[in-house]
Order: C-alpha cells, then structure tokens, then sequence
C-alpha cells in the first residue's frame, strides 16, 4: 500500500486551505500574500503555493498585480450587490425547478445538511456554517435539472462564501438562517414551486441587507 501524498493532493490542499484563509477573514482584503510567508504557514514549496494563487486568481478570491504581486481581492459594495441580485434570481428558479424533482434521498441529505448547520451556529462554529450551507444548496443545485444554471452558481460559490462568512459572523443573522432555510426545505418537501422560489429569494434579500450593514460598518471604520 502507497501511503505518500501525491504532489497533485499536495496541490489541491494547498488551494483549499489558502481559499478557507481568505473567505474566513484570516488574510484581511488588501492584503499582500507574500510566498515565503506562505510557504512557511503551509508548509509547501514555492510550487504549490504559486499554482494555488493561481488557481485562486481566476476564483477572483485574490488579484495578482505586476511588479507588486499577489494580494487578498477587495469586493467593493456594487460588486456585492451584483452578486446578491444574481444569487437571488438563480436560487429562487433553482428552488423553483427543485420543488417538482426532490426525492426522499435528496431531503434526507437537505434535513442533514440543515441540522448540521444548525448545531453549529449554537456552537458558533464558522467553518461547518459555511460548508453546511453550500451542501444544502448543492441538493437544490443537482435536483433543479438545469446544468448551466450550476454551472453559474458552482463559478460564484467562493465569492458566495465570501460574503457569507461575514453575514454569518453576526450571531442574530445566523440564527434567521436557520429558520429561512427551514422555510425552503418545508416548501421543497410539499413541492411548492412558488414558495420555494418566494422563500429562497426571501433568505438572499435577507442575507443583502445583512451584508449592506457590515459594509456600512467596514466603511466608517475605515
């Protein structure tokens, strides 16, 4: 049995954990990632943590600039609002064309992925929030039937986790997840389109306004 790490396992680790850095806030927007420093936190050569900005580059998590280099990208508000409106449109038609496809296996994962998320922001665990929701969500992306729509929604996901990680950072907001995407569960299992698409939408808007105020804060700060 061949134990070793394979260098192309070494490189999709380096990608995950430099990307779950920057969407958590551990690397701050505008801020310069320097290789070495990397290197040393990682524990990876120079190689993998090129390729992985490289990788993250085009994720547009991070904004590589001549002469300068690499650094954590810096999502202005009308950027953000693209993306909320969008997320809006596509996971309210998702929810939609979901309502009519679920089966019994697929709300069994949905209830699990819900009650994970739930536990953990009782135990204000930030990092299953985030992978919990997106496997909730993932449910609704295979079972709405439209491949290119996910196809949309899988390009957006880590500036989506972006902007979740600091909505979900207020605990008032994280708990009016939970009950939000209960609310989309219930509509699914009953099979109501409308009220999928109503109540997803609904969970984004909510998430939006969220989001405005902690860029409002982010700015007076500054």
């Amino acid at each position: 049995m061949d134990l070793k790490i394979s260098p192309r396992s070494v490189q999709q680790e380096t990608v995950r954990l430099v990307r779950e850095a920057i969407t958590s806030g551990y690397f701050k927007p505008g801020e310069r990632l320097v290789e070495a420093k990397l290197c040393s936190l990682l524990g990876v050569s120079r190689t993998s943590v090129r390729e992985a900005l490289r990788v993250l580059a085009t994720e547009k998590l991070i904004t590589i600039v001549p002469n300068k280099g690499p650094s954590v990208a810096e999502l202005s508000w009308e950027e953000a609002e693209n993306i909320y409106h969008l997320r809006a449109l596509l996971e309210g038609e998702a929810a939609a064309l979901a309502a009519g496809r679920v089966k019994p296996d697929d709300l069994r994962r949905m209830r699990e992925a819900l009650d994970t998320f739930a536990a953990a922001v009782d135990q204000q665990d930030w990092k299953t929030r985030i992978s919990a929701t997106a496997d909730f969500y993932e449910v609704i992306i295979q079972c709405c039937g439209n491949a290119v729509m996910g196809e949309v929604l899988h390009g957006l996901l880590t500036r989506i986790n972006f902007l979740r990680a600091r909505t979900m950072a207020s605990p008032g907001r994280a708990k009016h997840s939970v009950r939000e995407l209960e609310s989309i569960y219930d509509a699914l299992e009953k099979g109501d389109a409308r009220v999928a698409r109503a109540v997803a939408v609904a969970h984004v808007k909510a998430a939006e306004a969220e989001a405005r105020d902690v860029y409002r804060e982010m700015n007076h700060a500054a």
